[in-house]
C-alpha cells in the first residue's frame, strides 16, 4: 500500500489556497457590494458595530441580516454558540479579518 505525506499534501493545498486569496484581494471586490473597512469594539474587545465602505455604520444586528442577506462583500455567517456570528471570509490574509480593521 502506498504511503501518504498527509502533511505535505495538506501543505500544498494551504498554499494553493493562499496563493488563490492573494489574487482575488488583488483584483478587488468586483461584486460592487459593500465592505467592511473599520470596526468598533466594546470594552471586552467584542466587535459591536461595522463602518462600511459607503461609509454606513451599521450596528452587529443590521450588519448580520445584510450579511446573511448576501448584501455584504468578503464576510461569512456561521452558527456557534447557540447563535449566528459574522466573520471575515477565510482567505489566508490576517490584515483584513475584522479583528484587525481600524476602530472607528
Amino acid at each position: 500500500m502506498e504511503q501518504k505525506d498527509y502533511q505535505k499534501i495538506y501543505e500544498e493545498y494551504k498554499a494553493q489556497s493562499e496563493q488563490q486569496a492573494q489574487i482575488e484581494a488583488q483584483q478587488g471586490n468586483s461584486s460592487g457590494k459593500e465592505e467592511f473597512v473599520a470596526v468598533r469594539k466594546n470594552n471586552d474587545g467584542d466587535i459591536i458595530a461595522f463602518r462600511t465602505s459607503s461609509g454606513r455604520e451599521l450596528d452587529y444586528l443590521t450588519a448580520l441580516n445584510e450579511a446573511k442577506a448576501g448584501k455584504l462583500a468578503h464576510v461569512d455567517v456561521f452558527h456557534k454558540y447557540g447563535r449566528d456570528i459574522i466573520r471575515s471570509e477565510p482567505d489566508g490574509i490576517k490584515e483584513n479579518n475584522l479583528d484587525q480593521l481600524p476602530e472607528f
